[in-house]
């Protein structure tokens, strides 16, 4: 089998690389000086080259806040780009995993969002990989939609970095204690996009790790794990101001994973457990 990656140079794609490449599959993956999602020719110029039995769409314009200003480019990348993918895997027959997001759903409320709930996105971001998802179910049948929350990877930003980042330099951190939802590995991640990719169980699916928790109880556990001694304030999303509208409720039902044969991935504290862990042997190494 042979997969080809978008987005390699983000947590997801490259731990999806990895993880695809750990097995025995061939894997190629691309970002923009290889693909521009963007351009329908390089999409069809690159597809076409190295043919490949799958692909899993991980890039995506993730800069919620920016987004609000740039909607255009937010729309080119997350719209159009799978627009363009699904274009050509539907005239080379190829099945395709398209990566969303929460932010399709309103946010509000305390339940668990399931994959078939109507989808009301409340800002650019959110809108944009929902038309994202939707010009891949119009074009395409064989396709996976898995929708993702609360992502931290080895390979660029994230959450849990910024806030071992902002304790070297505050005794006192200020984070949302009323947004919640599910701290998600894209190791753990990866796994499970390799699974699903390898079968023809087709559909919308929600894939986060297991357990719930608020930004501010998150980041309590992340300085608690990594040994980090610091005021952590829980602050309302009003005080906290942002652009761009969060979502207070990211509670995601992932029961369709294994009604479908899936794995649910392991609880979100022992994927934290096992990251800060990694982060500390990198930096230790680093220092030798």
């Amino acid at each position: 089998m042979k997969v080809l990656v978008t987005g390699v140079k983000g947590q997801l794609g490259h731990d999806v690389v990895n993880e695809l490449t750990g097995r025995g599959i061939e894997a190629v993956g691309v970002d923009i000086d290889e693909m521009d999602i963007t351009d329908e020719e390089s999409v069809n110029r690159v597809v076409r080259k190295e043919g490949p039995d799958a692909v899993i769409h991980c890039a995506a314009y993730t800069a919620v806040d920016a987004a609000e200003e740039n909607e255009a480019v937010c729309r080119r990348v997350n719209a159009e780009g799978p627009r363009n993918i699904a274009k050509v895997c539907k005239e080379l027959d190829i099945k395709m995993l398209q990566v969303s997001t929460d932010y399709v759903f309103s946010g509000e409320g305390e339940h668990f969002w399931k994959p078939e709930d109507v989808c009301e996105p409340q800002s650019v971001y959110g809108r944009t990989k929902y038309e994202g998802e939707l010009a891949v179910r119009e074009i395409l049948d064989k396709y996976f939609i898995v929708r993702i929350a609360w992502v931290f990877g080895i390979n660029g930003k994230n959450f849990v970095k910024t806030m071992l980042n902002l304790s070297e330099k505050n005794q006192t951190i200020r984070v949302v204690n009323d947004q919640f939802g599910s701290p998600t590995y894209t190791y753990d991640l990866a796994k499970l996009l390799a699974d699903m990719v390898e079968t023809e169980k087709y559909g919308i699916y929600h894939a986060t790790n297991e357990g719930t928790c608020s930004w501010y109880e998150f980041a309590c556990a992340i300085f608690k794990e990594a040994g980090i001694d610091v005021e952590v304030v829980p602050v309302s999303s009003e005080e906290y101001a942002a652009k761009a509208k969060r979502p207070a409720n990211s509670r995601m039902e992932n029961n369709k994973l294994t009604e479908n044969g899936f794995a649910l991935l392991p609880p979100w504290q022992d994927a934290l457990h096992r990251y800060v862990g990694l982060l500390r042997e990198q930096k230790f190494a680093g220092m030798e």
